[in-house]
């Protein structure tokens, strides 16, 4: 936990410069949107949160380099270390543009291609969640009003609620008809989408959460907080998340199972 601790109260207080900022903007009438290359949204909200964080790590952790969603990756002024940041400063710009609530800052610390502390900030739900390798998961409005977490413990498909992003690029990928075998046989199926899915996951809510594309700021933060509470994290080949920029994260007892079953449906 020592290793960690002072990051994770790093994270915290880069939370709270993030939460107030995107508060400020949600639902606001002169929200300014554009679209990025690849045609994803991007607001005001998410360029100002990104840019705030990167000037509090660039005092407070001169020898992190940083990884984030709107303005790539940074050198550290310090010099190189293995140590980098991951941010992504609003999961589920969709989301915060049309005024739903489910949206989050998602900050990840990475060591070499290891994430190994995270935390989620949803503000519009008055929620967070967090964890570091050897430390647990825990989830709360904040750190002093915090409880620990952990996945179910359910072990049969007919018995999950599987959860999932979009249908249709489960189609693009070739997995469409395995995706559907599983709602089939799944306790329960529901899309709730970007990090709040894992983050259920996390507290036992749910049982599954797939996903067939994602970039590094999408899934960095999550890991260690699934993992730390009990959970299995990897790509869609079985390879340790972040991976291929895919992910399924189950509760562990169901991992083989759906790990599988969406394996076997690649074209």
């Amino acid at each position: 936990m020592a290793a960690y601790a002072d990051d994770l109260a790093l994270a915290h207080l880069l939370a709270d410069t993030a939460d107030s900022i995107s508060m400020a903007r949600f639902r606001a009438l002169d929200l300014h949107v554009e679209a990025k290359p690849d045609l994803t949204p991007v607001s005001d909200a998410d360029t100002a949160v990104e840019k705030a964080i990167r000037g509090t790590l660039s005092r407070a952790r001169p020898r992190d380099g940083v990884i984030g969603e709107e303005f790539g990756m940074s050198t550290p002024p310090a010099g190189q270390g293995n140590r980098h940041w991951v941010i992504d400063p609003i999961d589920g710009t969709k989301n915060f543009i049309r005024g739903v609530p489910v949206w989050g800052t998602l900050i990840a610390l990475m060591e070499g291609e290891r994430p190994v502390a995270g935390l989620v900030s949803a503000p519009a739900l008055g929620r967070r969640w967090w964890g570091a390798v050897g430390h647990g998961a825990f989830a709360g409005r904040h750190q002093r009003a915090a409880a620990k977490i952990s996945v179910s413990a359910v072990r049969k498909i007919g018995d999950a609620s599987f959860c999932y992003a979009s249908l249709p690029s489960w189609e693009e990928t070739g997995r469409l008809d395995p995706m559907l075998g599983i709602m089939r046989d799944a306790w329960r199926s529901r899309a709730y989408g970007d990090f709040y899915g894992y983050m259920l996951l996390a507290e036992g809510a749910l049982d599954i959460m797939v996903e067939p594309e994602l970039s590094l700021w999408d899934v960095a933060a999550l890991i260690p907080i699934v993992t730390e509470a009990g959970g299995a994290f990897t790509d869609l080949g079985g390879q340790r998340a972040p991976g291929d920029g895919s992910a399924i994260a189950t509760n562990g007892h169901l991992h083989e199972e759906i790990l599988g079953r969406l394996a076997r449906g690649k074209a």
